[in-house]
């Protein structure tokens, strides 16, 4: 069965003004070769889970399907406008209250990695956490391939500032020629202190600079949250955990400011909940996941502030692929 992450009047305005012809030079939409699964643990559930990523046709974009639920109730896009919870994690819903929760690494890799349609498989209620970070989900799409489609890569171009505040986070969008990011944190402890980062997300930068940073915790956090009866899948294998001032992994960290990094990896995750490659200048300083999905509900509030477009000319040369060598469709349809 074929998935849509848009119904058929979304499908055609999300096209307006977009040349599908194939005889120009474009950016083309791109998707895995082969299927790839894994199994791990749901951070809070603490739950067992097995997913399974898999190829998908032009213009589907990025669809969930919960393997253990019926129907149609089972599929849940992956956009902006269904996402439900924002206080953990970022957690996506359907109009029947089917959820997939900590998305944000995974999605983060399929924006690092250029993948612009998926169907991901998950048999449970959250996608699992490996360790912590993005690069087990870029290492299962480098062993799927890529491929790339005929049909053109729709992105959405900034045409103005759009600007939130949301707590003590704030975050921002303005006109760019990439995805450009600047992130900056600051906390109490020193182990963290204040970071600060920023990235162009292009060509291979995403692997290079950003997925293997992991999510991290302070340890009366962890505890409280355990309380509660979350976190259950929680362990110094799949998070830095901080007590106090001190880092409490054995191996320490992977970059000297892994906190920021990761704050990074997940606002790359939860803005490819865009439905499409945001060419703009992102700007969060204490952001994260309910700054991050409020930046992007201000910005489709705004008709003026974006547009859907293509990327033509020397703009192919700023195109995100992760690095990753992709077949051409029509050759593999010819063989």
């Amino acid at each position: 069965m074929l998935l849509k992450a848009e119904s058929k009047a979304e499908h055609a305005a999300a096209h307006e003004n977009i040349d599908d012809r194939t005889d120009f030079d474009v950016v083309r939409q791109r998707t895995l070769k082969n299927a790839m699964s894994c199994t791990g643990v749901g951070l809070h559930g603490g739950q067992p889970v097995t997913m399974n990523l898999k190829p998908a046709d032009a213009n589907t974009g990025i669809v969930f399907r919960r393997t253990d639920v019926s129907g149609e109730d089972a599929i849940v896009p992956a956009r902006w406008d269904h996402v439900v919870d924002t206080r953990l994690c970022t957690v996506l819903g359907n109009k029947s209250g089917v959820t997939i929760g900590t998305v944000e690494h995974l999605m983060a890799a399929l924006a690092g990695c250029g993948i612009d349609n998926a169907e991901i498989e998950v048999d449970g209620p959250e996608v699992p956490i490996m360790d912590g970070s993005s690069e087990p989900f870029v290492f299962l799409i480098e062993c799927a391939g890529v491929v790339e489609m005929a049909a053109p890569r729709r992105v959405i171009r900034i045409h103005k500032d759009v600007q939130i505040t949301v707590g003590d986070s704030e975050a921002s969008l303005k006109p760019g020629e990439c995805l450009d990011l600047s992130v900056e944190i600051d906390f109490d402890s020193k182990a963290v202190a204040r970071q600060e980062l920023s990235v162009g997300l292009m060509n291979g930068s995403f692997r290079k600079e950003l997925a293997s940073a992991r999510t991290f915790g302070f340890l009366h956090e962890v505890e409280q949250l355990r309380a509660a009866g979350l976190a259950k899948g929680g362990s110094l294998e799949n998070a830095i955990v901080v007590s106090g001032d001190e880092i409490l992994n054995e191996d320490g960290l992977r970059f000297d400011d892994e906190f920021v990094r990761h704050k990074m990896l997940d606002a790359v995750g939860d803005l490819y909940l865009a439905g499409a490659p945001i060419i703009g200048c992102f700007t969060g300083a204490r952001s994260g996941h309910a700054a991050n999905n409020a930046l992007l509900r201000a910005l489709f509030a705004d008709d003026k502030a974006w547009s859907y477009d293509v990327m033509r000319g020397e703009e192919i040369q700023r195109a995100v692929d992760g690095g990753l060598h992709a077949e051409s469709e029509m050759a593999i349809d010819a063989a």
